[in-house]
């Protein structure tokens, strides 16, 4: 490891969080990194709150995430998807509430292996959400499953002195529409997925993170094959006050959709996103 990603290496681990379903990354993608954790045992959780005002039509999304990283590695952990109906007359009926999500991930490759000062960090795995009862599941009358399996690159670059900043990369099998926030998928197939977030010195030894992430979705949900779904896209700011503490505020604007079909919008093509997180472990 150079001296300067080991300068960085403290200002990085802090910057990580976990997104809205639980996993360490920015807001809704995840990173290849995995919460702090000792390499013989288990760490303290991490614990966060997930904000997504979805709109007039989908209504509000709330999680709130356990999540626990183990022999330094690996990070598995639940969070519950809470969901305030929306307004709409015609819509909104189609959303119909909270479900569970359970996830797991595994460094396969860790950063910088082999003295290799180019390697990005690599990690593969799941998440599962069960009980979803939107969109298809109330078209249906069924609450149903669904479900990510993903690979991820992540990449901290310290070229550009006192600007480090995270590149990242990866792409999932799913059959969930828009992470389960839309029910099902109506099949399975892969979407692609990128972040990049750049980390400044903030006031009393605190950081300042500006990222923006990408996502692509699948186009269909189920029980609405005339619609589409497009890639979603968001910019957030993170927060992290305290110089050596594992506190973050996040703040943020998402593109989700809007007109998805004819006579069908989402309203929802510029929605308030905000989070606190905090990691106990070290």
């Amino acid at each position: 490891m150079t001296l300067a990603v080991a300068l960085f290496a403290p200002v990085v681990l802090h910057a990580q969080s976990l997104n809205f379903e639980g996993v360490t990354g920015v807001y809704v993608n995840p990173l290849a990194y995995t919460a702090a954790s000792p390499a013989n045992g288990f760490a303290l959780p991490d614990v966060a709150w997930h904000f997504l005002n979805g709109g007039k039509v989908l209504g509000n999304f709330d999680t709130i995430s356990v999540t626990e990283g183990a022999f330094k590695r690996l990070e598995f952990g639940y969070t519950r998807s809470m969901h305030t109906t929306g307004s709409d007359p015609a819509l909104s009926s189609l959303w119909s509430g909270g479900f569970n999500i359970l996830h797991a991930k595994y460094e396969i490759v860790p950063e910088n292996a082999g003295e290799h000062n180019w390697l990005p960090a690599i990690s593969g795995g799941f998440i599962n959400r069960s009980q979803v009862d939107n969109v298809g599941g109330v078209i249906n009358s069924i609450a149903t499953t669904n479900a990510d399996l993903y690979v991820v690159a992540s990449k901290t670059v310290t070229q550009i002195k006192g600007l480090p900043f995270i590149v990242s990369g990866g792409v999932k099998s799913t059959n969930a529409s828009l992470w389960g926030l839309a029910g099902n998928a109506s099949s399975w197939g892969p979407a692609g997925f990128g972040t990049i977030a750049f980390v400044f010195k903030g006031p009393a030894g605190g950081n300042i993170i500006l990222a923006s992430e990408i996502a692509q979705q699948r186009p269909h949900p189920d029980g609405l094959l005339t619609a589409s779904i497009p890639t979603t896209v968001d910019y957030a700011v993170r927060l992290v006050p305290l110089k050596g503490k594992k506190l973050n505020v996040d703040l943020g604007i998402a593109q989700i959709a809007g007109n998805i079909a004819p006579g069908v919008n989402l309203q929802a093509r510029h929605q308030l996103v905000a989070a606190v997180a905090y990691g106990f472990g070290k």
